[in-house]
């Protein structure tokens, strides 16, 4: 059975962010995710986490300008030290949440950025980050996103990513495999899953088109939840959906595909 955890950012947004931990356990999860704990200090979430009983399984690194569209500085000329802050900064986050899994987003490729500078900018940061996170106990992992929602993105497909995590090596990198993201990008998504697997960090679930829970779009789910399973994934599945209504009223879909916590 997968192992569930809720993204905070995107679920029980009802309610303060600070919260979002204690619904999310009495709600039956026993892990949650992130994109940014940057707003609030470690410890406060480090306490949140242990009153709560649940594992921080994954959160983001710094993404740049957020608010002006920017969606991570990896794959930004220019940015190398900006990017190099935000390494330290999330791996001292990754130590007191005891988080072995931090997400390194490539970020969109500025106009006029040629594709070979930004994949050298972007393999440079990596190599860098990983031996840094590696010494830290923790693994980097980066997502292939969708260009409907993030275009000019410069991580795409699974094949790239994995390509990536080879060239830097499993134990300092992993993938994270976005089922939304890869159906909406390149489809069959069980086989990229099966075909993939070994450097498979992570997984994230919502459904197509509109990034609800599962069971409200076009993905089979009781195949894909099934596959997961009789691929021995024993990694987090991250609830990264935005609910279709209120949250707790949405999560009938775990006991429908029968993956309830």
């Amino acid at each position: 059975m997968p192992r569930l955890c809720a993204n905070l950012s995107m679920m029980f947004n009802e309610m303060p962010f600070l919260d979002r931990f204690a619904a999310a356990r009495a709600a039956g999860f026993s892990g949650v995710e992130f994109l940014f704990p940057y707003e609030f200090p470690a410890a406060e979430i480090a306490r949140l986490l242990s009153d709560n009983g649940l594992t921080q399984a994954l959160f983001n690194m710094p993404p740049g300008d957020w608010a002006s569209g920017e969606r991570g500085t990896a794959s930004l000329p220019g940015r190398q030290a900006e990017f190099r802050d935000g390494v330290r900064r999330a791996l001292d986050y990754a130590g007191a949440l005891d988080c072995k899994l931090v997400h390194c987003m490539a970020g969109i490729v500025p106009d006029g950025v040629a594709h070979d500078t930004a994949a050298a900018v972007y393999a440079a940061n990596l190599a860098w980050a990983g031996e840094l996170a590696v010494a830290a106990g923790v693994r980097i992992a980066i997502e292939p996103i969708n260009h409907r929602d993030m275009p000019g993105f410069f991580l795409n497909t699974q094949a790239q990513g994995a390509a990536i995590v080879e060239a830097i090596g499993r134990d300092r990198i992993g993938l994270q495999f976005d089922v939304y993201h890869c159906q909406i990008t390149e489809g069959d998504v069980t086989r990229r899953m099966e075909r993939h697997l070994p450097v498979i960090a992570h997984m994230q679930i919502a459904d197509v088109p509109d990034r609800h829970e599962p069971g409200t779009g076009e993905i089979g789910w009781e195949y894909v939840f099934r596959r997961m399973d009789e691929l021995g994934y024993a990694g987090w599945v991250g609830c990264e959906y935005r609910p279709a209504g209120e949250t707790i009223k949405g999560l009938g879909w775990r006991s429908r595909f029968g993956v309830s916590q």
